[in-house]
């Protein structure tokens, strides 16, 4: 039996669908090391603050 996603996991699963159609058109255009050092990057700026909203922004 499988289980309906709800929400906020249909929302989840959206952006990783977006995510990786991201990442095949940046390894299809400039490679696989583009693409992971970009991704590395993101994730370094939305851990240090400098994307997204700052730490305990409201929605």
């Amino acid at each position: 039996m499988t289980q309906a996603l709800d929400a906020e996991e249909q929302s989840k699963d959206r952006h990783f669908q977006q995510l990786a159609k991201i990442a095949e058109e940046m390894i299809d255009d400039h490679g696989k090391d583009f693409a992971t050092g970009a991704l590395i990057l993101a994730a370094q700026w939305i851990s240090q603050g400098r994307l997204g909203k700052p730490d305990g922004a409201t929605h």
